[in-house]
């Protein structure tokens, strides 16, 4: 397997600097007292997709390393899960608050439209970081990793484990989330490609670690010959592993999506074969700037994608450590 595979980010600048947060916690004022775009308001408010993973931490350390910069604060919230009913009263509330910009990762891409709007409506500057809704015309820019590249990477990494061929499966996160359909997408492609292997579909995990490792072992039971799985994301890639093992530790190439400290974890203990890394820090800066730009006239790009390293056993002392996702600073 070749070590590192990337993409070239589209963005113009990166800032990898990682820090923990937790639903509430704050950077500077908890509100502002200006209306959205007033050049007083100097608040930024971010809602991660979900509280506590890692990926949305990184994306904040990222957001709140360029807003200070730049001369802004930051509030941070996030959901417990990653779920558009828990999501939606947290943008009414900021909604409400008027900071002068939003970065948001929608959990829906239908529910989570109307909500956005109003914030747009309000005079907010609404910023897209790594999902997206159906009509995003309201925002002044979006910003994420090339997901279907990505996706297609993920197969690529276990046709050179498994030259052979075999069964592959996907197991994703919940249909409707615009990152982990075009991670799907990407994979299912390149997997139409090659007749060696043959696609047993995509089973939704609800992003539950938990529900992840019963998929797997319920599929393994059907086939015991499955030779890959792509899981979408951190949760998916958790549950996935643990369902491999559950199952005996059978000789399967598991490639997961993102790369937190659980599945370095796995990757070193050899139940993860390769990780998909995204740029979640880098995506958080270039969310700043965009909004920044839309609110002080400047130059703004209305779409960015940034790129991804593969992480394997063979880089992980080097640049592919150097990819993955912390907790902490």
């Amino acid at each position: 397997m070749r070590n590192t595979i990337k993409i070239a980010a589209a963005s113009a600048s990166a800032v990898l600097v990682l820090a923990a947060c937790s639903t509430g916690n704050t950077s500077g004022s908890g509100s502002s007292g200006s209306a959205g775009g007033s050049a007083d308001n100097k608040q930024i408010a971010f809602v991660q997709g979900v509280a506590g993973d890692e990926f949305y931490i990184s994306m904040q350390c990222g957001i709140e390393a360029k807003a200070k910069e730049l001369g802004y604060t930051v509030t941070v919230q996030g959901p417990q899960k990653f779920d558009p009913t828990l999501q939606k009263p947290i943008v009414d509330s900021v909604t409400a608050s008027k900071p002068a910009a939003l970065l948001i990762a929608p959990t829906d891409v239908t529910a989570m439209q109307t909500p956005l709007e109003q914030a747009a409506k309000a005079g907010i500057k609404v910023v897209l970081v790594d999902t997206t809704v159906t009509d995003p015309s309201f925002a002044a820019s979006q910003i994420s990793s090339d997901n279907v590249g990505g996706g297609a990477a993920a197969f690529d990494a276990i046709k050179q484990a498994k030259p052979a061929g075999g069964k592959v499966l996907i197991i994703s996160t919940d249909p409707g989330v615009s990152t982990v359909d075009a991670r799907v997408k990407g994979f299912e492609e390149a997997a139409a490609k090659d007749s060696t292997f043959k696609y047993l579909g995509v089973q939704y995990s609800h992003n539950d670690p938990a529900t992840a490792a019963n998929l797997v072992s319920a599929a393994l039971q059907k086939d015991p010959d499955i030779v890959g799985i792509f899981a979408t994301n951190l949760f998916s890639a958790e549950g996935s592993a643990t369902g491999v093992r559950q199952a005996g530790g059978k000789d399967i190439t598991i490639v997961g999506f993102d790369a937190g400290p659980n599945q370095i974890k796995a990757l070193e203990a050899g139940t993860v074969q390769a990780l998909v890394a995204q740029q979640p820090a880098t995506i958080g800066s270039d969310g700043v700037e965009q909004a920044v730009a839309a609110l002080t006239g400047g130059q703004v790009t209305p779409t960015i994608q940034t790129g991804f390293t593969i992480i394997t056993k063979d880089n992980l002392s080097g640049e592919g450590g150097q990819a993955a996702y912390k907790s902490t600073c």
